[in-house]
C-alpha cells in the first residue's frame, strides 16, 4: 500500500504543481525535504539513540527488562502472542508504550526502534512484518499519551483562560483511537489479503520447496536475554541505597506535584509559574514527566553496577547501534518527508480541503479543521503550524481550536513512524500496518469532535 501512496503523492505533487504554476516551489521543496530529513531529523537522532540503546542495553544486562516483562506479561501476551515473555522486545516495548504515554518522546523513539529490532530477530521471513510489529506500530500511531503537552503549549501561548481544558477529552479520543487500532490489526491478521506468505521448507536439491505454514519459526536470531553469567545477587547495602534513591525522588515528585499539602504542613514551597489554577492530576502527570528521564538515567546504570554489571563497557557496546540505526533509516526518511513536502507544496492540501468542505459541513464536521486532519498523518510540523494559526484566527477557548487541540494529541504522523520504525529493520512489505494506522486516526479524529461537542459545546 505504501508503494501506491507513495507513488501518488509524487504524481500528484507535479499535476497539482503544473495546474497551479507551483512546479518551481515543488522543485525546491523535494531537495530542502531531502537536506532536512538527513541533517535536521536523521544526525540528530544518533546521539538520542546512542544514549537510549546504552541505557537499554544496561536494563538487560541488569535483569530489569525481563522483570518489567514478566510484570506485565498477561497483557503484552494478549496483544503479542507470538512473541516469547522472556524476550527483550517485550520490555522495549513496555517502556515505548510508557515514555509516549507521558510524552518523552526523545525516549520512546529510540526505545521503539530498539523493540522492532528485537521483534525482527524472531521474524522468519525477513523484509515482511510480523503480526507482533503491525500491532507494536497500530499502537504507537494511535499516540497513547495522557498529556497532549504540545497542544495546551500553543493554546497558553496565545492566553487561553484554561489550556489544560482539553486533557480530559485527549485522553478519552486517545483511548478510543489506540482501541480501534488494536482491535483493527487484530481483525485485519485474520483477512486472506494480508496474511503472511507461507515458509518454504527445505527440500532435496532439484527440487521446489513447499509451504510450511505450520513450522515453528525456532529460537530467535538473539538470545531471550543474554543474561551475564557473573550477575551478582543485589548486596543488602545495595538495596538501602536504592531505598534512598526512591526516597530522594519520591520526595520530589510530591515537591512538583502536590505543593499545596507542604504548604498546609508549613512547609514553604515556590510553585512553579505554571501551577496556579492547574488541576492536580495534571500536575502529577507533569511531575512524572519531569521526573522520568533523570530517573532512568541513574537508576539504570546504578542497579546494573549493584548487580556487578561493568556499566560503561556495557554502555558503550549498546550505545554503537544507535549510528547504525540512523544510517538505515535515511533512505526510507527521504522517499517519505521528500513526497510529502512536494505535495504539500504543490497545494495539494489545500485542493483536498475545498473538496471535502461541503461533505463535512453536511455532516456537522467543522470545515476549520480540513487542513490539520488531512496534513496529520503526513507531518507532526506542519500539523503543528495548521494548528497554531487556527488557533489564531478562532480563538484560544473556541470550540473548534479545542478539537484541534484534542485531534493533535490523540493522532500520530503515521506515514513518518511507519517510515522510521520499519526503516529501522528493512521492512519492505508493511501488510496492514498502514491501514491500522490511519484507523486509529480517524477514529481519534472523530472521537475528538463527538466528545469536544458534548464537553464543551
Amino acid at each position: 500500500m505504501l508503494n501506491y501512496i507513495w507513488l501518488g503523492l509524487l504524481v500528484l505533487a507535479v499535476v497539482i504543481g503544473g495546474c497551479t504554476d507551483n512546479l518551481k516551489a515543488v522543485a525546491e521543496k523535494s531537495f530542502e525535504m531531502a537536506e532536512y530529513a538527513v541533517m535536521k531529523t536523521a544526525l540528530p537522532l544518533v546521539g538520542i539513540m546512542a544514549l537510549w540503546l546504552g541505557m537499554m542495553r544496561l536494563a538487560e544486562r541488569a535483569g530489569l527488562v525481563a522483570s518489567l516483562a514478566r510484570a506485565l506479561r498477561p497483557l503484552m501476551r494478549f496483544l503479542f502472542p507470538d512473541v516469547p515473555p522472556e524476550h527483550p522486545a517485550m520490555g522495549s516495548m513496555v517502556l515505548n508504550i510508557a515514555a509516549s504515554m507521558f510524552g518523552l518522546g526523545n525516549a520512546a523513539t529510540p526505545l521503539g526502534l530498539r523493540a522492532m529490532k528485537g521483534l525482527e530477530s524472531l521474524n522468519p521471513r525477513p523484509g515482511t512484518a510480523t503480526d507482533a510489529m503491525c500491532t507494536f506500530l497500530a499502537i504507537n500511531t494511535s499516540s497513547v499519551q495522557l498529556i497532549p503537552a504540545t497542544a495546551i503549549a500553543i493554546l497558553a501561548a496565545n492566553h487561553s483562560s484554561n489550556p489544560t481544558a482539553i486533557v480530559g477529552t485527549s485522553i478519552i479520543a486517545t483511548a478510543c483511537a489506540a482501541t480501534s487500532a488494536i482491535v483493527m490489526a487484530k481483525l485485519l491478521a485474520r483477512v486472506r489479503a494480508f496474511r503472511s506468505p507461507p515458509l518454504m521448507q527445505a527440500t532435496p536439491a532439484g527440487r521446489a520447496g513447499t509451504p510450511a505454514e505450520a513450522i515453528p519459526s525456532g529460537p530467535p536470531a538473539e538470545p531471550a536475554l543474554k543474561q551475564a553469567t557473573s550477575l551478582e545477587p543485589l548486596p543488602r547495602w545495595g538495596a538501602v541505597i536504592l531505598a534512598l534513591f526512591f526516597i530522594f525522588f519520591f520526595c520530589v515528585f510530591v515537591r512538583l506535584a502536590f505543593p499545596e499539602a507542604l504548604n498546609a504542613l508549613s512547609l514553604p514551597v515556590t510553585l512553579p509559574p505554571q501551577s496556579p489554577g492547574r488541576a492536580t492530576f495534571v500536575r502529577v502527570v507533569d511531575a512524572i514527566s519531569v521526573l522520568s528521564i533523570p530517573f532512568l538515567l541513574s537508576v539504570f546504570p546504578l542497579y546494573a553496577m549493584l548487580r556487578g554489571v561493568k556499566v560503561y563497557d556495557e554502555f558503550v557496546d549498546g550505545a554503537k547501534e544507535g549510528f547504525e540505526v540512523a544510517l538505515r533509516i535515511i533512505p526510507y526518511l527521504v522517499a517519505i518527508l521528500v513526497a510529502i513536502g512536494m505535495f504539500r507544496a504543490a497545494g495539494g492540501i489545500e485542493l483536498l480541503s475545498n473538496a471535502l468542505k461541503p461533505i463535512m459541513m453536511a455532516i456537522g464536521f467543522p470545515s476549520e479543521l480540513l487542513p490539520m486532519v488531512l496534513m496529520r498523518p503526513l507531518s507532526g510540523s506542519g500539523t503543528l503550524g495548521i494548528f497554531a494559526e487556527l488557533v489564531k484566527q478562532c480563538g484560544p477557548d473556541s470550540l473548534v481550536s479545542r478539537m484541534g487541540g484534542t485531534i493533535y494529541g490523540s493522532t500520530e504522523t503515521t506515514f513518518y513512524v511507519l517510515a522510521v520504525y520499519f526503516g529501522s529493520v528493512g521492512i519492505k512489505r508493511t501488510r496492514y500496518a498502514l491501514l491500522a494506522g490511519l484507523t486509529a486516526d480517524a477514529v481519534g479524529i472523530v472521537a475528538s469532535v463527538v466528545i469536544c461537542k458534548l464537553v464543551f459545546a
